[in-house]
């Protein structure tokens, strides 16, 4: 099922997000390096996540945790696209809320 502006990340990044899920050249969810789902959400979002242990916060491969940024834990893979679905609105919303600026 495609999208209308939703792609695999632009060709010219590297490391971080390369082969990430777009909108509009905005990420929205990827793969980790362990092959986990992970996602941009709403702070507030990502925390009610991670309080009731459905996750944890993304760290960078140097321990800094992005707050926006929900890495689905163990168990929620059947969940997998409904997380896809509400960080592609989010960051279609945040792109919609940027141009309207």
């Amino acid at each position: 099922m495609s999208r209308p502006g939703v792609s695999v990340a632009a060709t010219k990044k590297k490391g971080f997000g390369s082969t990430a899920l777009c909108v509009n050249d905005k990420i929205f969810a990827m793969l980790s390096s362990k092959e986990q789902l992970v996602v941009r959400l709403p702070k507030e979002r990502v925390d009610a996540l991670v309080i009731a242990r459905h996750g944890a916060y993304f760290e960078l491969g140097h321990g800094q945790s992005m707050k926006g940024w929900f890495v689905a834990g163990v168990g929620l893979d059947e969940n997998w696209l409904s997380l896809a679905e509400e960080a592609l609105l989010f960051a279609a919303g945040s792109v919609d809320k940027r141009s309207d600026q």
